[in-house]
């Protein structure tokens, strides 16, 4: 899912759109609620979901070491155990 169709979806769930090569300009609402975002909203929330993912990211990486601590294995042989 692109960007822009998640940043969309942050900032107005319900509605319903369509666009072209991810550009905010060409977007058409088929269902819009309010006002619709402007660009800079947008690229806001976008920069938001980024910075959610990257967060996630070292969330998991950190869990996934702790759980490989605690078994006292290593990602090689962990891989090993679950080919």
């Amino acid at each position: 899912m692109s960007y822009l169709v998640k940043a969309i979806r942050k900032l107005k769930p319900n509605s319903e759109f369509s666009f072209n090569n991810d550009d905010y300009s060409t977007i058409k609402w088929d269902v819009l609620e309010g006002e619709a975002p402007t660009q800079a909203q947008i690229d806001s929330a976008i920069e938001q979901i980024k910075a959610d993912e990257i967060t996630e990211a070292e969330t998991k990486a950190q869990a996934k070491a702790a759980l490989l601590e605690r078994l006292g294995i290593t990602a090689d042989e962990a891989k090993l155990l679950l080919a």
